[in-house]
């Protein structure tokens, strides 16, 4: 169902899905848990964001003293720009002297902190300042590639359907992030690629727990709550909707402490004898066609005496401590020399990916344990 959702959203370009506070809270406290320091003195941007509504922007502006940073930027995209229908200006901008109809339609605009603007002796959301962009606020603009450049990290939810592009953009300049995606940008071959060079990793947040968004298109969240039960993936908090979506998390290149934790394993004989899942109580673990590797099917069923290497689901991510493991590849990975797709042939004789003695697989990483006894 979050997967349906998530093309849903693609498909309808409907991509305003606001992080909730808590969850921004939860991830960042995770940093800063790590390293105290993480953000001190640091200029951190806030692209692709709303600063009116974005809670991104609200955590980094309450919290500006806390972390002692050194700037917040925060730029919109224009409401013209993203077709929005139902568009209305806050009372916050039209009661501003700066206030401009046209400019409220075809520009974003810019909120940046730096200083008490109004004299209470703290530093918080009430000394934002904002002006208009010279243009749409489109990350992919000189104008926001300059912002980019002038910071030190970058931390937002980009869109979905700009996801693989915006990550680019971000390692254009190599810059630490802190961004929201979806778990199946793993597969994409140039996120992959990082994430085995452990040059990026998920989050905190356990990709188990679906991660719930507030949807400004309110005719879209009007039609979604007609479709599924309260619960599922859609939930009226406060009065207001939220999308969940089952398969969403986090992705850094800072460093956390939940990613140096080893995962506890039980030996081969152990899983066969107690394991809880049926496909490995009472079995042995079955070999892939064509490479020399076991197939897991499940994170806590990886043998802690196994050498050899080892084919694993994809959110393995969310236990994968680099001091236990080694990533080897994947089964989308297909270059000479490279790991292969998993393959059987099919009743004609021609080849069929992604399966394993008959069952078909979904994607899968494959690993090796470095520690193993």
């Amino acid at each position: 169902m979050a997967n349906e959702n998530l093309t849903k959203a693609k498909s309808a370009k409907n991509d305003e899905f606001y992080t909730q506070y808590h969850d921004i809270e939860k991830e960042i406290n995770a940093y800063l848990d790590y390293d105290p320091n993480v953000f001190v003195g640091k200029t951190i941007l806030l692209p692709c964001d709303d600063p009116e509504w974005s809670n991104f922007t609200k955590f980094f502006a309450q919290n500006f003293e806390r972390l002692r940073l050194k700037k917040l930027i925060s730029t919109s995209y224009a409401p013209e720009s993203k077709k929005s229908s139902n568009y209305q200006p806050t009372l916050f901008e039209i009661n501003d002297p700066k206030f401009d109809t046209k400019k409220s339609i075809v520009n974003g605009k810019i909120f940046t902190l730096t200083q008490d603007n109004t004299g209470d002796g703290k530093i918080d959301v009430n000394d934002l300042e904002w002006t208009y962009l010279e243009g749409d606020g489109d990350f992919r603009s000189k104008e926001i590639k300059k912002l980019r450049d002038e910071s030190d990290i970058i931390i937002t939810n980009p869109p979905f359907s700009l996801f693989r592009e915006f990550l680019a953009w971000v390692n254009e300049v190599n810059k630490k992030f802190v961004v929201v995606g979806s778990m199946n940008a793993i597969t994409y071959k140039e996120v992959f690629y990082q994430i085995k060079k452990n040059k990026i990793w998920l989050g905190v947040k356990s990709t188990s727990k679906a991660m719930f968004f507030k949807t400004s298109d309110f005719e879209y969240a009007k039609r979604v709550s007609s479709e599924r039960p309260e619960g599922s993936w859609w939930r009226n908090i406060e009065g207001e909707i939220h999308i969940g979506i089952n398969n969403s998390c986090w992705y850094t290149n800072i460093d956390h402490g939940k990613r140096h934790q080893p995962l506890k394993l039980m030996t081969i004989a152990d899983n066969i004898k107690f394991s809880k899942h049926k496909e490995i109580r009472g079995n042995k673990y079955q070999e892939y066609d064509n490479y020399n590797a076991i197939e897991v099917p499940f994170t806590d069923a990886i043998p802690s005496d196994y050498k050899g290497a080892m084919g694993v689901p994809i959110s393995f991510l969310d236990k994968y401590s680099p001091e236990q493991f080694e990533i080897l590849g994947s089964d989308t990975d297909i270059k000479e020399g490279k790991i292969p797709f998993l393959v059987k042939k099919d009743w004609q004789g021609k080849i069929d990916r992604g399966y394993i003695n008959g069952k078909r697989l979904y994607s899968r990483i494959f690993i090796r344990n470095k520690v193993s006894q």
